[in-house]
């Protein structure tokens, strides 16, 4: 299994302002989504992800998301084991969305 992609989140906030539907994995705990969450992103604990996998579309590209970055990274290699493609971690997680 290669390297994990990653995207910035100026990027990802960037292309969200400009109308693009982008597919948003939020795996980070209840509490913490309470606090904010990206604009149309789908909420999975990454608990919860063996059991709730099926709900991801399965899109050219997937960006996952969490507070730091390393929640994510480990559901881009799940995710990968499972076979989905073009899945990135947002590099820096929530911590650096909010400095946007």
């Amino acid at each position: 299994m290669g390297e994990t992609a990653t995207i910035e989140p100026s990027e990802v906030k960037r292309r969200i302002e400009n109308g693009e539907r982008l597919n948003v994995v939020d795996v980070r705990e209840d509490e913490e989504v309470a606090a904010g969450i990206i604009p149309g992103a789908k909420h999975i604990p990454l608990g919860q992800l063996p059991d709730r996998y099926g709900e991801i579309e399965r899109t050219d590209e997937i960006v996952l998301v969490c507070r730091s970055g390393a929640r994510s990274g480990r559901a881009c290699d799940y995710l990968q084991s499972l076979g989905f493609a073009g899945v990135k971690n947002m590099t820096g997680g929530m911590l650096a969305w909010e400095k946007l």
